[in-house]
């Protein structure tokens, strides 16, 4: 009797792996698939008067990571080229010893991106936050999305579902580390799958403020 039941309840166990297995792919497809036709190369993204550049992280000694590194480099190089004319840089600031934004301003600032053409979101905790802070707050209706290919998608997803008419481009502008590419794409799983809920089902609500339109 016993080992019957642990035999039914190891089943069950089975075909609940095997339906979330399925959910998060297919999150990631959907993602994918709504995202393909709208990136670009930095050459021939359409131009758009902003473009939101996503926070990535920082190393321990407060310096930008790689990554985010790379996504203000991407971002410059389209205000240089005249595709934009302010870029959006959108992090997590919620801790005193911990800001984002401030860091992406100063990589920027090191590129020669002159400080008017920058403005700072520091309540963007999360891809979801940023997208409909841009919309709400800094009343952004269309543009162009700086992160790396594994995080694109959900980018084009979630701000063109939340109101921001937006394109992307890729900025991978060095060879990653093995292990973080498969962890990264590992994590666009289950984001992907609570992108899809959060926009379609719960509808939270960010952190917002008083509007802050860039082009008043």
């Amino acid at each position: 009797m016993l080992k019957r039941i642990l035999k039914m309840f190891l089943k069950i166990l089975f075909i609940l792996a095997v339906i979330g297995f399925l959910i998060l792919i297919t999150s990631r497809l959907v993602t994918g698939l709504y995202a393909r036709p709208r990136i670009f190369s930095a050459q021939d993204v359409p131009n758009r008067r902003v473009a939101i550049v996503f926070g990535a992280g920082l190393l321990r000694n407060g310096i930008a990571t790689p990554v985010l590194q790379d996504r203000v480099q991407t971002a410059a190089n389209l205000y240089f080229s005249g595709k934009v004319e302010k870029l959006l840089m959108s992090g997590d600031n919620r801790f005193v010893d911990y800001n984002e934004p401030a860091v992406m301003r100063q990589v920027a600032l090191s590129l020669g991106v002159p400080e008017d053409a920058i403005v700072l979101d520091y309540a963007g905790r999360r891809t979801y936050d940023t997208c409909y802070r841009a919309k709400v707050i800094f009343g952004v209706s269309e543009a162009i999305l700086v992160t790396q290919a594994f995080h694109l998608p959900r980018a084009i997803y979630l701000c063109n579902k939340l109101g921001v008419d937006s394109v992307g481009v890729e900025a991978d502008q060095r060879v990653y580390r093995k292990s973080s590419v498969l962890y990264w794409n590992t994590r666009e799983l289950l984001a992907s799958a609570a992108a899809l809920w959060d926009v379609n089902i719960s509808h939270p609500v960010p952190v917002l403020g008083d509007p802050e339109p860039i082009f008043p």
